[in-house]
């Protein structure tokens, strides 16, 4: 399986934070199609369905999920965060 660019996947990520941000802020028509467009782009890179499925793939390949038990967490802090919205 090919993996996807973790640059791409982050940008990919930001975008549809934002979006989403935005859209609960103000719905926009614009906006709503630019999120339809990354949900599906982001599905496409992870190989899923469904854009929950797709962010936790990607928080996955970019180090964003929580260390498993055990396992120590990353020196830079960002292990805790995740980019789903």
């Amino acid at each position: 399986m090919l993996v996807p660019d973790p640059k791409v996947v982050r940008r990919l990520l930001t975008q549809y934070a934002t979006l989403q941000i935005a859209q609960a802020e103000r719905h926009s028509p614009v906006a709503a199609r630019e999120l339809e467009d990354v949900s599906y782009t982001l599905c496409v890179m992870m190989g899923t369905s469904a854009v929950h499925d797709a962010i936790a793939r990607a928080d996955a390949l970019l180090g964003l999920t929580p260390p498993a038990p055990g396992r120590a967490a990353e020196a830079d802090g960002e292990n805790d965060l995740s980019l789903a919205v």
